[in-house]
C-alpha cells in the first residue's frame, strides 16, 4: 500500500482525490489548502485530512486541520501538485526536493526553461514507459493530452503519408465549477499558444504541427478543429472513424448539436463531476476533401487529465507495464462503459 498526498484542492485537485479513495493500491494521506475558504470544510465533509503551510497554521484556526503540508509529506510516498500554474516549481524546489519525495505537476507548469518541473511532458498514449521510475514528470494539459490521443492513433496508422496538421484550439473561458470566474461576453485571441510546442514534446520537436487558439465565452469543454493533410487522396471519413473504435478514452458521436449536450447527457448519468474524462469525435462534422481531413472534437477540459495522472502515478510508484496501469486505471474510471453510453446516445440515424 502506497502513500499519496494530493498538494491543492481545486478543479484537479478535487477530482484526483476522489478516484483515489477509490484505488486499493492507494491510501490518501489527505489534501493540501493554502486559502481559508469554504472547500476546506468539503474536504472535511468528504473524509479528508486537510493540511496547510506551517506559516499558515494560524489563518485555519476556525477549521478542523489535521496539519502542516510539511508533515504529511514526511508520509506520503508520492505527491500529486495540483497547485495552481506556477507553484509547482516553488513546491518542488521548496518541499519535495529537500524531502526527496517524487511529485506529478499539471499542465500550467513549465518543462522548459529556468522553472521547469521536470524534463518529460507525460502522455499515456505516447511515452506511458518513459515515465518508469522518474521522480518528478509533468502532466500534460487538458488540450495537450486531447490532441495526444487524436494524434498518436493517426501516426501509428498512416505514419508517412502524413504530411501535416493544423490544429485550431477553441478553448473553455473557465471551468464549470469555477463560479466566481467571469466569463466574458468576448472572444479572446491567444499569442503563440504553448500547445504545440507542448504536444511536441512527446510527437517530436520537427513534427509538422501547427497550433492557433482563441478562448471563447463557454464552460462547457474545448472544441479542437484540425485539418490532417496526407500525401496523396486522404481517406474516407469511415477510415478515420474507424481507426478509434477500440481508442482509450476517444468516444465517436454522431448526434451531439454541441458540447453543452455532451455535459448535458454526463450530468443526467451521474457521471463523477459530470466528466467524461475523454475525447468526443463529432463524427458528422468529419469531412474528406482531396489531400485533407477535417474534424473536430470536443475535449473534456479538467477531466480528461484525471486518468492521465492516475496512469503515470502508476508508473511512477510501481514501475507498472503499460497494460497493467491501463487494466487498473479501467476498473477505476469505467472508460468503456462510459463510452459505450455516450456512443449508443449519440449513436448515428438510419
Amino acid at each position: 500500500m502506497k502513500k499519496v498526498f494530493v498538494n491543492g484542492y481545486g478543479s484537479i485537485g478535487s477530482r484526483i482525490v476522489s478516484f483515489l479513495k477509490d484505488d486499493p493500491e492507494i491510501t490518501v494521506v489527505g489534501v493540501g489548502k493554502y486559502s481559508p475558504d469554504d472547500k476546506v470544510n468539503e474536504a472535511i465533509s468528504k473524509g479528508l485530512d486537510v493540511y496547510v503551510p506551517e506559516s499558515k497554521l494560524d489563518s485555519f484556526s476556525n477549521f478542523k486541520i489535521s496539519g502542516s503540508i510539511e508533515s504529511a509529506l514526511d508520509q506520503s510516498d508520492l505527491v500529486i501538485d495540483a497547485a495552481p500554474g506556477g507553484h509547482g516549481y516553488k513546491n518542488k524546489k521548496n518541499l519535495y526536493e529537500p524531502k526527496n519525495i517524487p511529485a506529478i505537476y499539471q499542465g500550467g507548469e513549465s518543462t522548459i526553461g529556468t522553472e521547469a518541473v521536470s524534463e518529460l511532458l507525460f502522455n499515456s498514449r505516447a511515452n506511458y514507459d518513459q515515465a518508469l521510475g522518474k521522480s518528478h514528470v509533468m502532466q500534460g494539459s487538458c488540450n495537450v493530452t486531447g490532441m495526444g490521443r487524436i494524434l498518436e492513433p493517426l501516426r501509428d496508422k498512416f505514419d508517412k503519408q502524413l504530411v501535416r496538421f493544423d490544429v485550431t484550439l477553441v478553448r473553455r473561458w473557465a471551468d464549470i465549477e469555477q463560479t466566481d470566474k467571469k466569463v466574458p461576453d468576448t472572444i479572446e485571441m491567444t499569442e503563440k499558444p504553448h500547445h504545440g510546442d507542448d504536444v511536441k514534446l512527446y510527437f517530436g520537436k520537427d513534427a509538422p504541427l501547427y497550433v492557433r487558439a482563441i478562448k471563447v465565452p463557454t464552460r462547457q469543454m474545448h472544441l479542437h478543429i484540425m485539418d490532417i493533410r496526407f500525401k496523396d487522396m486522404a481517406p474516407k471519413p469511415s477510415e478515420i472513424h474507424d481507426l478509434f473504435t477500440n481508442e482509450f478514452g476517444v468516444a465517436t458521436l454522431w448526434t451531439a448539436k454541441g458540447t453543452g449536450d455532451v455535459r448535458d447527457y454526463a450530468q443526467n448519468m451521474g457521471f463523477n463531476f459530470t466528466d467524461t474524462n475523454m475525447i468526443h469525435i463529432h463524427a458528422n462534422m468529419t469531412s474528406s476533401i482531396g489531400d485533407t481531413i477535417q474534424m473536430m472534437y470536443s475535449d473534456d477540459q479538467t477531466g480528461i487529465v484525471i486518468p492521465e495522472n492516475h496512469m503515470l502515478m502508476q508508473a511512477m510508484l510501481f514501475d507498472k507495464s503499460y497494460k497493467e496501469a491501463f487494466a487498473h486505471t479501467e476498473s477505476i474510471f469505467h472508460m468503456v462503459e462510459k463510452k459505450q453510453k455516450l456512443q449508443d446516445h449519440f449513436a448515428e440515424k438510419s
